[in-house]
Formats: C-alpha cells, structure tokens, sequence
C-alpha cells in the first residue's frame, strides 16, 4: 500500500489505521445528516418572504445564507475522506469513476430545474436570468452581477463545488507520496490566508468605500460579485473540512488525544457564535437600509473562516458521537438531509408556482409559512424520486460494472 509520509519519516497513514478506510469512506453517520439539514433549512429561510416569516425565525432568518457555508465543510470532508482513503487504499485515485459518480449525483436534478427555469419564465424568482452557459459551464459564480439576472442564482455555488472536484483530485495524487503533516497544514493555511488578503484587498478597494458614497444596489452588487460569489473567495469551508478528512483518516489517534468529541464540540460552537457575532455587527452600514448579506470589514474578512473552522469542529465531534446518537430515531431530520439537494435547487421557484395557485396575500402569516415548506417539500420529493433517486441507481450500477 502506499503511503503518505511525513517529513520523519513516519507513515502518515499507518497500516493498523487505514484498514477501514473503505468503510470510513463509504459510511453515512446521522452528524453529517444534522448539519445537512439544519443547512437547507438556513438556506430555505432565507429566502422565505418576510411577510411569511414566523416571529420566533424573524432574527434567525438573516444569517439563513451561513447554510451554504455549512455545506461546503461537508462536501470538503465527505469528498476529501473518498479521495484520500481511495489514495491511501490504492495508490492512486480513478478518476473516470469519481467524475461519473459526480456527475450522476450533480447533473441530473440540476439540469432538470435548469431547464424548467429557461423554459418556464413564470417560475423564476427574478424577472431577468443569466445566459445558460453560465450555468452550464460553471462560470456563473464569477463576474455575477445580480442587477443583471437572478434568477437561479443559487446556483452559484454548485459551479464553486464544480472548481472543488477538478482541483481536489489533482491535488490529491500529486501529494500522496510526499505529503507531510507540514507541508498539509500550510497548504490549508495558504489557502485561508489568501483568501483573507483577497477579501481585504476588494472590500477596501470596492465595497468598503462611505456607505453614502453608493446606490443601495450598487454596494450590494459589488460585495457579491467580487466577494460572495467567486470560488478563489470562498474556499475556507472546503479547505477546512479536506482538513478534517485528512486528520481523522490518517492521524485519527492525534484527533482522539487533542480533541475528544465534547472539547471539539464546545470549542466548535464557540467559534461558530463568534463568527455570528462579527457577522452580525454591521459597523459602517449600521444606519443604511443595505441588505444583512453585506458585511463590513471583519465579517468579509476572517468571518468566513472562523465559522467553516467552528463547523469542521462540531462536524468532527458529531461523528465520535456516532456510536450514541447513532441510536436515535430521527427519520424526519433524515428525511430532510436526503431531500436537501432537491430542496436547494428548487425551493425559491416553489415560492414563484405557491403565488400563482394561491395568490401572494395569502401566503403571509402562519398560512403561509405552512404553505410554502408544504410545498417545497412535495416538489423536492418528487425531484428526488423521479430523478434523484432514479440516477442515483443507475450511477451504482455502472460504477460496480467498472470494478
């Protein structure tokens, strides 16, 4: 088997803990269900009309967009634990069969909605939509004005986990034989770091300018095309939970010894409020009517990171928790995490289709609210069973053929 060393010499994934490696990488634990589902419904919320938005949600619904955030930790450490272990196990990766499984899981559901919102007008969220090829090529996430169409622009951050799958591999199997724990960790540090100093970088040069110096759309469209969306700005959840992969695959002791499940989880949430807190200051833009996704300085700057570091935590100490919650009974929750793809893909043009059967003044209130998670939830599931689930099967079935 070969392994990846450090710089003493000694084998980063010793034989007696890579044995299991193709059952870590293949498992499904109830934590990463937990955070899959409080993620979609963060996201849900978000774009949930205030008018429809229950009181007790009221103060929660402006971070929703930290769902997003969430995800991208679990897709670092979910694909970063299938392509290490498959390293560690085989020496190399193949990647013929990792495109297709993603492909099969990515595309279909994506391109079916795509298509209904091309052909289907009534159904966007926004009047105007980006060209197709945006969506299609993976560039919508760079340059992406919303003045100029946002319809589906949710979308954005499946063209950053697109990046994330052509990048990662390479990466990959260009370190796994001369990899050390230094050489990983200053890797991820580059990567945070960088992304810190581009993040300063524009604020100061664009969107940091006096609040009155800018039109409301302006300032708003400036902080999301140059810092919410573009991939090279939000690499931090992802970085992070590759992190986490790669020290609970192959120096799972060193993980047990420094951070026992209840130390990471306490640590973790004290993170994740921290960066709350910061995001939640709204420093110069306090007196504006700008929108609650437009942060000042130290939220578009170390926010970010801080809170992928407090989730990779949590994410960390949920799965030492597997044996006990394991245990619980929780199909909902489940039910939720399994739909959660389907619900992101289609849960603002749910919203569109609810105002033209039941009219927009009666989705306001605790109606509405009922009416618009009802909804969404039926779309999702037959998303899911008609398409989802069908490709899904069929992506079993030529990956056991190509083995």
């Amino acid at each position: 088997m070969n392994t990846i060393t450090v710089a003493n010499s000694k084998p980063l994934a010793p034989p007696s803990e890579t044995t299991s490696l193709s059952a870590i990488a293949r498992s499904r634990a109830l934590g990463p269900d937990i955070l899959r589902a409080i993620a979609i419904l963060l996201v849900m919320l978000l774009h949930l009309p205030a008018e429809a938005t229950p009181l007790p949600l009221v103060g929660l619904r402006p971070y929703g967009w930290l769902g997003v955030d969430i995800f991208f930790v679990l897709s670092g450490f979910l694909i970063g634990t299938q392509l290490m272990a498959e390293a560690a196990r085989r020496g190399s990766i193949d990647l013929k069969s990792f495109y297709l499984r993603r492909a099969l899981r990515i595309l279909p559901a994506f391109l079916v909605v795509l298509g209904l919102y091309a052909l289907i007008p009534p159904l966007r969220d926004a009047p105007a939509m980006q060209p197709a090829w945006r969506f299609l090529t993976a560039t919508l996430n760079f340059g992406l004005d919303p003045r100029s169409g946002t319809a589906f622009t949710e979308a954005w951050s499946l063209s950053v986990e697109a990046h994330f799958y052509l990048v990662l591999p390479v990466l990959v199997l260009l370190l796994r034989r001369h990899a050390t724990i230094v050489s990983v960790t200053l890797l991820a540090a580059t990567i945070v770091i960088v992304g810190m100093g581009l993040r300063l970088a524009i604020w100061q040069g664009e969107v940091g300018l006096p609040a009155a110096a800018y039109e409301y759309n302006e300032a708003f469209a400036a902080y999301l095309r140059d810092i919410y969306y573009p991939t090279y700005n939000r690499l931090d959840g992802l970085a992070f939970g590759v992190v986490l992969a790669a020290v609970r695959l192959f120096r799972p002791l060193l993980w047990e010894r420094y951070m026992p499940p209840y130390i990471a989880l306490v640590i973790g949430s004290i993170l994740a409020t921290s960066a709350i807190m910061i995001f939640s200051e709204r420093g110069p833009f306090a007196e504006t009517n700008l929108p609650f996704l437009l942060q000042p300085l130290p939220g578009a700057v170390a926010g970010f990171p801080l809170f992928s570091v407090g989730v990779a935590l949590i994410l960390g100490a949920l799965l030492d928790l597997q044996p006990k919650i394991g245990r619980w009974h929780l199909p909902a929750l489940t039910g939720i995490a399994t739909l959660s793809y389907s619900l992101y893909l289609t849960h603002k043009a749910v919203y569109q289709l609810d105002r033209m059967v039941f009219g927009r003044e009666n989705l306001q209130g605790l109606s509405g609210f009922v009416i618009y998670v009802a909804t969404c939830f039926i779309v999702a599931a037959t998303l899911w069973f008609v398409v989802e689930r069908s490709f899904l099967h069929l992506r079993d079935h030529l990956v056991s053929r190509m083995r």
